[in-house]
């Protein structure tokens, strides 16, 4: 059974950082793109980095880029999300996702495997 579990949100004011995991079991995770995405009250679910395999450089939204950096532990089956200099527009519900294809994978249908969420709030 493949299980995501996402961890490492919480509320942080605006500038902050945090470090988001995501936990995978029950699947090769070194053969699979992994990728984060978000999600705002009211608005879709929206790409917004993804890491297409251990050797491939990650890839980012131009929303995030410069402030949030992909990273994966093949060793421990854990893609992170470190996010800095946070702004209220970033907040949302962030998923992460694995996808069992090549190349870069920025569509939400793309990815086979969810995780639960975790809620990243920014205050101004």
């Amino acid at each position: 059974q493949v299980q995501l579990v996402e961890s490492g949100g919480g509320l942080v004011q605006a500038g902050g950082s945090l470090r988001l995991s995501c936990a995978a079991s029950g699947l090769p995770f070194s053969n699979y793109a992994v990728g984060w995405f978000r999600q705002a009250p009211g608005k879709e679910r929206e790409f917004v980095a993804t890491a297409p395999r251990s050797d491939y450089s990650a890839y980012y939204a131009d929303s995030v880029k410069g402030r949030f950096t992909l990273t994966r532990d093949n060793a421990k089956n854990t893609v992170y999300l470190q996010t800095n200099s946070l702004k209220p527009d970033d907040t949302a519900v962030y998923y992460c996702g694995a996808a069992a294809a090549l190349g870069v994978r920025t569509r939400e249908y793309e990815y086979a495997y969810w995780g639960q969420g975790t809620q990243v709030t920014v205050s101004s």
